[in-house]
């Protein structure tokens, strides 16, 4: 909730730090439960802050993605193909090398624009999105140093492609290197150079 947020907020001013405020916002919230209050100090073992915060950075977008991009993405698609289609037969020049050429219509003109951005959104909609929670630099030290004989790969794998709905990056340092950012908006940029000659 919107005070939730402003009481975290209120914690960060003194603690300086964004995921240590959440921690302290959380465990003040299950404070009045006994049984949660007993176990209050895990809610941050075995975490560093980007184990946290490159989550919450996958989830807001892949849930973007997914309910905003995608759906504007196929509505302008979508319209260019109707004016394709509304266009078939309007006839136009066409030209090469900056010279009038041979005579093509609006309609496959604007066709080519619908193939070429078809293509870059699926290859947006392809790029997966990968996240970590390996502790402070990537090797489950703090996670196997309290509890030794448990499987922490397998179970930071699951916990985030099942519960979550990302893809694992097992290869990490203390942070995820966040390239899928870079080839999403990449793509994204890619689908947007192709309208400036729309």
């Amino acid at each position: 909730s919107l005070e939730d947020g402003l009481a975290v907020k209120e914690i960060e001013a003194t603690t300086k730090h964004d995921v240590k405020a959440v921690e302290y916002f959380l465990k003040n919230k299950i404070k009045s439960n006994k049984e949660l209050d007993a176990i209050s100090e895990l809610i941050h073992f075995a975490c560093t802050s980007e184990d946290i915060n490159n989550l919450a950075y996958a989830l807001m977008l892949k849930k973007a993605r997914s309910n905003v991009l995608l759906q504007e993405m196929d509505s302008l698609i979508g319209t260019v193909r109707s004016m394709a289609h509304e266009h078939a037969a309007v006839p136009m020049l066409a030209r090469t090398h900056g010279q009038p050429a041979s005579p093509t219509t609006v309609g496959k003109e604007l066709a080519n624009f619908v193939y070429r951005l078809q293509f870059m959104r699926n290859d947006f909609e392809k790029v997966p999105i990968r996240g970590k929670f390996a502790g402070a630099i990537g090797n489950y030290n703090a996670h196997l140093s309290a509890y030794p004989d448990l499987p922490w790969t397998d179970i930071c794998k699951n916990f985030i492609e099942e519960e979550l709905g990302i893809e694992h990056n097992p290869y990490v340092t203390q942070i995820e290197p966040h390239d899928f950012i870079a080839e999403m908006f990449d793509s994204m940029a890619r689908f947007n150079t192709a309208l400036i000659d729309l």
